[in-house]
């Protein structure tokens, strides 16, 4: 790192978007996207596609059982 930096030129809130939200991300076992990613290739969807299903599945089922 630099022992000193130039923000002169710099522009408060160039970035901030009003209701952006954050997409926190997922963190998988190794093991869970090795099976998953496998899945997904034999069914021909994206391994995102396939843990949302699953996923939502799961949600409703806990909804359900409650």
């Amino acid at each position: 790192m630099k022992e000193e930096y130039d923000f002169s030129h710099a522009e408060r809130g160039k970035f901030h978007r009003r209701g952006a939200t954050l997409v926190a991300p997922v963190h998988l076992d190794d093991d869970v996207i090795h099976a998953l990613s496998q899945e997904a290739g034999r069914q021909g969807v994206s391994l995102s596609d396939l843990a949302n299903r699953l996923l939502k599945r799961d949600l409703d089922e806990m909804q359900r059982t409650g």
